[in-house]
């Protein structure tokens, strides 16, 4: 009888292409519970990297998927489908008044954002985008270009020119790297891959003043942050300041693959039949996904419990790492939350993993957690134990030198 797990490593070997080490193999999930081929249970604080935030296989958006794969699946932008428009409606009744896009990734939501810029700018000679140090918005040759991580550009050059990074939270810098030729800003309300770093909400007001007096769009990337994440559903609403634009992906389906980006309603007309497209954008099933996760955001109090979940860990967290001298602080908003380290967190993360908690790490020296925002106390005060344990695990190895 074939090992599940030794055939998958060897199929993985000889015919996917090696951009990633996995380690282990998921085959079931539910709530925030994975299983592994080996039927060890695991608690999940990574959610797929902020994409299933209503847990693994939730029912309603499950149901959701089963329905309309018998019903029509796909039939491409030429024609309608009656799903996609609702989804619109509902992710611009609860946002400014707007318009959407419908992609499939992250990167491919920031690209279009980009060109809808670019479309703006160009019109006055303007084509140039500031982004920030330490910024993540892709893995695209324009989406590397605006990200303010040198590492993830090495290897891939040139970069594609039009992108120029400032140090984040810096109005200073940010207002001296403006000319004739900027046409937009983008930032990430809360920095993910750089070690969740939330803006500082002062300075996206004087962010968005600098724009308007400057005539230049604003434009966010809530691609990890956004969709709940933060305790509000958009991830500028927890900042009170409008983008002009801003891309979402990761989370809007809850595991099936969708990206897009929603446009202030002024700008509705700028992206005209021809100019932009996608052939997987807003398919019937994938927005019925979305849709599902929609309603059980209005249904199911996500937001609240989000907001009271992620004050409980970050408060427990950091009362926990006080014992430890390498831990130097705990930060992030909502469920999106940093442990910060004085050493690379990659140990710490496979601690965590002994422990049967799944976890990410950002910026090199910050654990990331980003569990569901459907999350339990009791699950919360689960996490905080396994990740309490792996703690002290470090800490001895620390004094074993």
């Amino acid at each position: 009888m074939e090992n599940l797990y030794e055939a998958t490593v060897e199929r993985y070997r000889k015919y996917v292409m090696p951009t990633y080490a996995p380690k282990i193999l998921f085959v079931r999930g539910e709530g925030a519970r994975l299983w592994d081929a080996d039927g060890r249970e695991y608690l999940d604080f990574a959610t797929g990297i902020s994409v299933c935030n209503l847990g693994h296989c939730h029912p309603g958006v499950t149901a959701a998927i089963q329905k309309q794969a018998a019903t029509l699946v796909h039939v491409s932008n030429l024609y309608m489908n009656e799903v996609m428009p609702r989804l619109a409606e509902k992710l611009i009744t609860n946002c400014f008044d707007g318009v959407v896009f419908f992609a499939n990734s992250g990167a491919e939501a920031n690209e279009g954002m980009f060109k809808f810029a670019r479309k703006i700018g160009n019109a006055t000679g303007r084509n140039e985008i500031i982004s920030m140090d330490n910024s993540f918005h892709g893995r695209t040759l324009a989406t590397l270009a605006a990200t303010g991580r040198a590492k993830y550009r090495k290897g891939f050059e040139p970069d594609m020119p039009g992108f120029k990074q400032v140090p984040f939270n810096d109005i200073d810098a940010l207002r001296n790297a403006i000319t004739e030729k900027t046409c937009a800003v983008v930032l990430e309300p809360v920095q993910g891959e750089g070690g969740i770093l939330p803006a500082d909400p002062e300075y996206l007001k004087q962010v968005r003043a600098l724009c308007d007096e400057k005539g230049i769009l604003l434009l966010f990337d809530e691609v990890q942050c956004g969709m709940g994440r933060l305790g509000t559903r958009f991830a500028w609403q927890s900042f009170g300041v409008e983008p002009d634009a801003f891309s979402m992906a990761k989370a809007i389906a809850n595991g099936l693959p969708m990206g897009g980006f929603i446009v202030q309603r002024k700008y509705a007309e700028t992206l005209t039949p021809g100019t932009h497209a996608s052939t997987f954008g807003g398919t019937a099933l994938v927005s019925a996904a979305a849709l599902a996760v929609q309603e059980a955001f209005d249904r199911e109090n996500v937001l609240e419990n989000c907001r009271i979940q992620g004050e409980y860990l970050r408060t427990r967290l950091a009362e926990i790492g006080k014992k430890y001298s390498f831990v130097k602080g705990v930060r992030g908003m909502g469920l999106m939350i940093g442990v910060v380290l004085d050493r690379e967190a990659a140990t710490l993360a496979g601690l965590c993993l002994k422990q049967n908690l799944v976890v990410l790490t950002a910026g090199e020296t910050v654990l990331r957690l980003l569990p569901r925002l459907n999350l339990t106390r009791a699950e919360a005060d689960e996490g905080i134990a396994r990740i309490s344990a792996a703690l002290e695990e470090l800490n001895t190895l620390i004094q074993k030198g």
